[in-house]
């Protein structure tokens, strides 16, 4: 069986002020959106996370996201 397409990778998130200023090493151009998911919130194992669509350096975008219950950076795509 295939790996889903874009399954979240871990992804080190340098910040500045608050923002991501780099993402594995790949300077952040600038924040093109940024939204909140809350899912699955009555059950055992509910989902938060702060997404964040970015363009980095070379105009490629991806998305990333904060894991807000558990911790931790993602990179999706």
């Amino acid at each position: 069986m295939s790996e889903p397409l874009y399954a979240p990778r871990p992804a080190h998130v340098r910040l500045e002020g608050g923002r991501p200023a780099a993402v594995n090493g790949r300077r952040v151009e600038f924040v093109r959106e940024e939204w909140l998911v809350e899912d699955r919130w009555w059950s055992t194992g509910p989902l938060r996370r702060h997404y964040l669509e970015l363009v980095i350096e070379g105009g490629r975008c991806i998305v990333v996201y904060r894991d807000l219950a558990g911790g931790g950076w993602s990179e999706q795509r």
